[in-house]
């Protein structure tokens, strides 16, 4: 079965136009400034705004009374409301916690519910941080992976990591900053001391960007506190160990 979401119109369409629509709307991932005319104007404009957290979104949002979460945890309930609404005609914005809904939330499942519906998907880009961290990463991005957040148990997490072993391209990671050091730990145990780039606070007034091998990257971390949102990217099994030297 074939999903269009297109729409046929002029006299003998045999259509009726469908004037629900769901737009995602890409946001900052730090520097507000980054926040696209166009995005604003779709916050602005949209009957019904879903926010991954209301608390970040509502900096964009004048009429709050339209703002309603949606995430991991109540995406299931929010579904059926998200259907009525385009059912009702209604342009209903969705924005993630910062940078593009999709990546590592469930902003898939209202795309897919509003194509099954016959609405009208439309995507306004805005920044990522997993393009961000690849192309500020020195590292080859002609081919790469997004792996997301990792499993919290250690034997999904070692068993994600060694799926990954063999890989030839660039792998991006979500990494807690509490968690980092371990996983540097973990993933020189499985693919060795490869090439990697830490970039934190991207886009932020403390951005850093640390590149090196796994060794050298986890001592320069080892005696600092470590604090903000990280995104790992890691070298390919083919490339050098001295890629940065």
């Amino acid at each position: 079965m074939i999903f269009s979401s297109g729409f046929l119109t002029g006299p003998g369409s045999g259509m009726n136009i469908l004037t629900g629509k769901l737009v995602l709307v890409g946001t900052p991932i730090g520097n507000l400034s980054d926040m696209s005319p166009r995005a604003k104007e779709a916050i602005e404009t949209a009957a019904i705004i879903m926010a991954e957290d209301t608390r970040r979104t509502a900096r964009f949002v004048n009429d709050r009374k339209k703002l309603y979460s949606y995430h991991d945890h109540n995406a299931a309930g929010r579904i059926p409301q998200i259907e009525e609404f385009l059912s009702d005609g209604a342009v209903v914005a969705l924005v993630s916690d910062a940078g593009m809904p999709g990546i590592s939330d469930p902003a898939y499942k209202a795309v897919n519910a509003a194509i099954k519906g016959g609405h009208r998907v439309e995507v306004i880009p805005g920044p990522s941080a997993v393009v961000t961290a690849l192309v500020a990463s020195g590292l080859p991005v002609d081919r790469f992976s997004f792996e997301g957040f990792l499993p919290r148990k250690k034997g999904a997490r070692t068993r994600q990591i060694e799926d990954m072993s063999t890989y030839t391209g660039s792998i991006v990671y979500y990494v807690g900053p509490h968690h980092l050091l371990k996983y540097l730990e973990e993933m020189r145990g499985v693919f060795g001391n490869r090439p990697v780039c830490v970039a934190r606070e991207m886009t932020k007034m403390h951005e850093e960007y640390v590149r090196g091998n796994i060794a050298d990257v986890t001592e320069y971390f080892v005696d600092r506190k470590i604090r903000g949102e990280i995104t790992l990217v890691v070298g390919g099994a083919a490339l050098a160990l001295d890629f940065f030297n």
